[in-house]
Parts: C-alpha cells; structure tokens; sequence
C-alpha cells in the first residue's frame, strides 16, 4: 500500500508515528545501539589505532537520527532533497560508518573491518567523495560545524528560488554533530554567530558535552557556559540531557524539529568510552583502542552476547531495513512523484533545478566574454566578467569578508541574502574569513549553487584551512583574492602579500591564476567556473595595469603562452609583472638583446600540460629570468634566477615601493643581462671553449 510522505513524518522530516513505530526501549533499539559501539571497538581494535570513545557514547543518539529523523535513501545517496548529516567530531569517525552500513548504503562490512587501511572506503575521518553518504571531509575540529551551516544556508537558497505554492521540491534539514573541541576552535564562533543573524531554522546541532578532551577534563581550558554563548549568537538552545535518555532526545530533537525561526543547539550529556570498565569518562577512552582485556569486559558490560568481532545481528539488520531503506525509498518516491507534478507545472524552473543539482552550466553561458581595451585593475574587470556571468548562471552566488566594494565581488541587481530573505545572490559574511571559506565549502558540497568568495590576498591566511579542505573534497569554490602585491601601495606591510602566492600553490588540487590584465582575467574567470574537480583562485590587483590584447583561446587554460617573442632570454612573469617584463624587452632590444616575455597565470595549469609544451614556452637551452611581485620559492623550477621580494614591504605609494624594490625595467634588464653573461659562461665551460 502506498504511504504518503506526510503520514511517515510529519513536517517532513518526522516519522515517529507511522504504522512501524517502535518503543524507544524495546530490545531491538537496544541491540542496534550496541551494534554500533561493537562495530566502533572492533574496528578500532583491529586497525590498533583510532578513536573508540565517541562512538560508544554516541551511538544511541546516533540510532535515534538515523532510524527515527534523517530524511535519507541509503539506495539513492544522492537525492537532491535527502537530509544532510554531519558528523563534525571526525575522529569519531567509526559511529558514522557504523551507522552507514547498518542503514544499507553501499559500505560492505568487510570496508569497516579494513578500517584505517590503506584503500579503505573507512578511512581514519570520513572524507567526502570516498565513503557513499559522508557528505563532507571532517576531521579539523570546528570545520565540519561551519560546513553544516553553509549546507543549511543553501538549502534556504534553494528553495526561495524554485519553491512554488503547493510545491516544496526544497525541504530538508542539516544534521550535525559536533563537540567540544569543535566549539573551541575560532571558525565555530565565526560560523555560529552568523547563523544566529539568519532564520536557519532547519539547522539542528548536537553538542556532545562529555567533559573531556585528549589532555584530559575540559577544565583545564574550557569552562563557558556554551548554552549561554549560543543563546546570545541567537540560537535555540534546547538542554537534551543524557544520550542514553532515548525518550528525553528523542523529545528534545523533536522539539528542534518544531522550531521555525532559528537554529537548534542541543547540549547532550555522554561519558566518553561509555561501557568501558576503566577507561570511561576519562581521556583513555579517546583516542586509542581498549585494548583486548578492556573491549572484552566493555561488552559484558553492555550486554553484547557475542564473542567474535564485526557482529551485526539479524534483528538489526531487519530494524534498518524497515526504518531506513523502506522509509526511505517511500520516502524518495513521494518526493519523485511531488517533482513530476512541479516539472509538468513549472518546466523551466524544473529544468534549472535539474542542471544545477547535477553541476552542469547552459549552453552558451560561456559566449562572448566582455573583452578590454582601457586600463584598468584587474580587480575592476573581474567585477565586471563576474556579473556578465552571473546574468547567465543563476547558480552563481557569493559574497566577501565585508569587503565587496574593495573585492569588486557585488552582484549588481541580485538582491541580498539578510535575515529577512534568502532570495538574493549576495552574501554578506562579515568580517569572517575562516567562517566564509568553511560555508562556501558547505555551499558548494550541497549542490546547486556555485559559490565565490572575496577577500585581500593576505587575509587568505585566515581561511587557509578551509581552503585546503575545498581541495581535498574537490569543490569547485572560487576564491577572489585583491589587492595581490606592495602595489597596493600604503596600507603597508600587513596589507601587503609576500609569500601567499607560494603558500597557496603548495595546496595539492587547488589552481590559482594570476591574470596579467583584464583580458586575462576574462578568461580566468570561464576556466574557473567551467573547472568542477576543485578549488581556484583568482589572484586579483588593486592598481590599474594596461589591457593586452585577448590571450588566445585556450591559452591562460593552459597556464602559460607567448606573449613576446625572442631568443636570447626567457622573462616569464605572473600577473602585474607581465607588463613590467613587456617594459623590460623593449628597454634589452636597446642593447640587442631579444627576450621572449612568457605570461604564466598558473603554474599548477602549466605543470599539468605535456612537456613538449612546457619546452616550446620555456626552451631549456635559453636563459630564464622569472618575474613576479611576491616570495620566490618555486620559480627555481621553471627558471634560472628569480626577480622577487624576499621581505616584508613598506607603507608608500605603490610607484615608490615598486622602484625601492627593484620591480622596475631597469633592475629587471641588467638581471637579464647577468643572467645572459652566467648562464653563456657555463655553456662555454661546458663545450671546453675558453
């Protein structure tokens, strides 16, 4: 007999009084929440390494979301409207996999017995993309919080957009589990207390208060009446009581559920290790396994019958089968069936969602790019492409760390996204780095959206974590990073960026350019947002530079291409100082001296294309003189010296700094030429002439 999605959970996502209702106490439920914590010791146990403590603790709150409240079809683990769960307390990593596969998603148990192990589907914290159901990497405290926010944030976005009366093809919650440690670290504060500024209702935390951190209680440097701090951000903040308490949570989460105007804080009470004889509730249960003697008498305590490891029982398997897998393939087919009825009523808007949810750009999007003849900052024509673009790709949505007028990152006639409506395209983030780049993420592994985000290329620092974790999921963030150099003049040193361009292209996966002139900056902007596999930046100026004629098609996709020819020196240079090696070829060709100017926007492009091309740009047996406003770790790879600044800048105009430190034709020419004298001195030591 068909089953209406509102009959098995009300509100949507509730399913607590469908015709399989279960007691909370009954010894099925029992079973299945020792399952899990059987699961965690023994993978811990056979791995010899991880984290069993958390997941003994959390296992009935984790039975109770997963059987009684996720909106989810373990058959389908990528249905647009499923709930997303979180488990930002990454280490615990174990009562999440557990759950996974007990609930039926393609996570054989034969994975959890290879937990840690190299090729594992179960690696040590749940990484997106490897493990089905796992919807973001966690793992750095604090990270996984923000990320839910930013996931809750585009659920709002997406369904002010293609919602229609009697049609909610966008309704779904964001699940996550966090702990003390997450609420320790700063992004969590940063994340927080934006999302106490915006109606996320259907955002639910569960914090784990268990008292205890690796160095021992929480005393020792976290004693803040967490409740109160959420409650000032804003936050419901709902006291839940002890996890065993399935029928206070189970209340508790409920009440959340009912909650419509903010975001849900519910303070959990465990004991970490919970069974363990000796090690529970202490920091002996974190982060290491039991040990043979303790796990042993850990399941005694628990009542766990059975002697051998990896047991699921049968009652267990049957209890997930009816709660989750048949729950949720009605459950997804309902929706499907609500859906058919939107695409007959709305076909657009029904296509739209369809292309967005699956990642793909319409055709032409990428047509006649603005092109360039004036001088300009580059920064100045990415706002300009930027919004070209945005007038093409609803899903194109962003926002800065309160710089947008500085970051060119405003979406001219899209509206803002404030506490009162979620149906603009321009966020607001504040002044959060690190929060901003945790959301984009949350935004970006939602689907959807394409999100971008600006700041000042030396404020990449502040994000850098969150960067690094876009890269390792493969999201496909655009980070607008301005003001690249000390031509950014007076704000000074602390404004001024030295090694962040090295720093960033040391992050395996993430591809930054740095387009010489607006013309460049056109067609960064297309690679960018055509790029799905992962993270880019756009390192932006903040002075004007004169407008090249259009790099060839495809040429800045493939990281470097002619710009000027010659034969007696190579000046290969980034950004701004394409024009300044432009400058110095025609300052050489006075003393006969023919160079060949390089524009290299990327390096990781260039890397990647073959070595062929690599020596057509960069002929090995012709000098190489790399140019380039910033630290000069890296260039020793693609050049024979370097013209770089190896110290902190000045506060002065940016003409000044550039002549104090050496960034000008005349001090580029006579490296070259110094560079000509070495490098034929050793060929003709080489070739035994003297």
């Amino acid at each position: 007999m068909a089953v209406d999605e509102q009959d098995l959970r009300p509100d949507i996502t509730l399913h607590r009084h469908h015709s399989r209702r279960r007691h909370l106490d009954d010894d099925a439920t029992a079973l299945s929440i020792n399952t899990i914590r059987a699961l965690a010791i023994d993978a811990v146990e056979s791995a010899q390494s991880g984290h069993p403590g958390t997941p003994m603790a959390l296992a009935p709150l984790g039975h109770l979301l997963f059987t009684r409240f996720l909106k989810q079809d373990p058959t389908h683990p990528g249905w647009p409207d499923r709930d997303r769960f979180v488990l930002s307390a990454g280490h615990a990593s174990m009562l999440l996999y557990a759950l996974l596969h007990v609930s039926g998603y393609d996570l054989p148990l034969e994975e959890l017995k290879r937990f840690r192990q190299l090729g594992s589907r179960c690696p040590g914290h749940p990484e997106r993309g490897l493990t089905p159901g796992v919807e973001v990497t966690t793992g750095p405290l604090g990270q996984g919080f923000a990320n839910a926010i930013g996931l809750a944030i585009a659920e709002r976005m997406l369904a002010q957009r293609y919602n229609r009366p009697g049609h909610d093809i966008v309704d779904h919650r964001t699940y996550v589990v966090c702990s003390d440690g997450d609420l320790m670290e700063g992004v969590s504060a940063e994340a927080a207390s934006l999302a106490g500024n915006l109606p996320l209702d259907k955002l639910i935390a569960f914090y784990d208060d268990n008292h205890i951190t690796i160095e021992g209680s929480t005393d020792l440097a976290f004693c803040e009446q967490v409740g109160s701090r959420f409650e000032a951000y804003g936050w419901h903040v709902v006291r839940a009581g002890d996890v065993n308490d399935l029928a206070g949570l189970d209340a508790a989460t409920t009440a959340a559920v009912a909650e419509k105007t903010r975001p849900s804080l519910l303070i959990v009470e465990s004991e970490i290790g919970y069974g363990a004889p000796t090690k529970a509730g202490t920091a002996a249960a974190h982060g290491a396994p039991l040990g043979p003697e303790e796990a042993r008498k850990a399941k005694r305590n628990l009542g766990w019958p059975y002697e051998e490891p990896f047991v699921v029982p049968h009652e267990v398997h049957q209890l997930y089968e009816a709660e989750v897998v048949e729950i949720g393939k009605t459950l997804h087919g309902a929706w499907q069936a609500r859906f058919d009825a939107y695409e007959r009523d709305h076909p657009a808007s029904a296509h739209e969602f369809l292309r967005v949810t699956r990642g793909e750009l319409p055709p032409g999007w990428d047509d006649s790019p603005p092109s360039f003849s004036d001088e300009m900052a580059t920064r100045s024509a990415s706002g300009q492409v930027l919004n070209t673009l945005a007038r093409r790709l609803p899903e194109l949505i962003g926002g800065s760390a309160d710089l947008a007028p500085s970051t060119d990152t405003y979406l001219e006639g899209s509206g803002d996204v404030s506490c009162r409506e979620f149906g603009g395209r321009n966020f607001h983030f504040g002044v959060r780095e690190h929060a901003m780049g945790s959301i984009l993420n949350g935004m970006a592994a939602h689907g959807g959206l394409r999100p971008f985000g600006g700041t000042f290329l030396v404020f990449s620092d502040y994000m850098r974590p969150a960067i690094r974790l876009a890269a390792l999921m493969r999201l496909p963030v655009v980070y607008v990073f301005t003001h690249d150099s000390i031509g950014l003049g007076e704000d000074g040193p602390t404004h001024q960026p030295i090694e962040h361009l090295s720093s960033l292209r040391a992050i395996p996966g993430l591809v930054v350019l740095r387009p010489a002139d607006a013309n460049e900056t056109a067609a960064a902007w297309l690679f960018a947002l055509a790029r799905r596999t992962g993270p880019t930046v756009l390192a932006l100026t903040r002075q004007k530079v004169p407008s090249l004629p259009a790099p060839p098609p495809g040429a800045v996709a493939r990281g470097a291409y002619i710009r000027a020819h010659g034969g007696d020196v190579v000046l290969v240079a980034t950004g701004s100082e394409v024009h300044l090696s432009l400058a110095t070829r025609d300052l050489l060709a006075r003393s006969d001296v023919t160079a060949r100017v390089v524009s290299m926007p990327s390096w990781e492009l260039f890397d990647a294309q073959p070595a062929s091309y690599r020596d057509e740009m960069l002929p090995p047996w012709v000098p190489c003189l790399g140019i380039e406003a910033g630290g000069g770790q890296g260039w020793c790879r693609y050049t024979d010296d370097v013209v770089s600044l190896e110290s902190f800048g000045a506060s002065a105009p940016a003409r000044d700094l550039l002549e104090a430190y050496g960034l000008t034709p005349d001090h580029v020419a006579q490296r070259a030429l110094s560079l000509i004298d070495r490098t034929g001195a050793r060929a003709a030591r080489s070739s035994g002439v003297t």
